[in-house]
């Protein structure tokens, strides 16, 4: 599992439009918009596009509460049918804000 640098979020379910910039294990910056998150069996997770790339993919981590206030860690989520679970607990949720395939 991958585990992400800490980074502050302001609100995350109130805002549209979030913009976060995540370091990863190599110490390469990448930058997403988080689109919304999914609670799914007693953990919430980060729905996010990459911001700079054209592939509209999109990426799903785990968010774990860090010590200090409005700050997560973020792991990776390297089961391929719990992607799945979750991806579609979003959908259900998100239904009238998103179109999907």
């Amino acid at each position: 599992m991958n585990e992400f640098e800490n980074k502050n979020i302001d609100d995350i379910e109130e805002e549209a439009e979030n913009y976060i910039t995540l370091t990863d294990d190599e110490g390469q910056d990448i930058s997403f918009e988080i689109i919304g998150t999914a609670d799914y069996e007693g953990h919430t997770y980060a729905v996010m596009i990459p911001f700079d790339e054209e592939d509209d993919e999109v990426v799903i981590l785990e968010m774990i509460p860090a010590d200090e206030p409005d700050q997560f860690e973020f792991l990776s989520v390297d089961d391929d049918v719990l992607l799945g679970e979750i991806f579609e607990e979003f959908k259900k949720n998100y239904s009238g804000e998103y179109e999907f395939e």
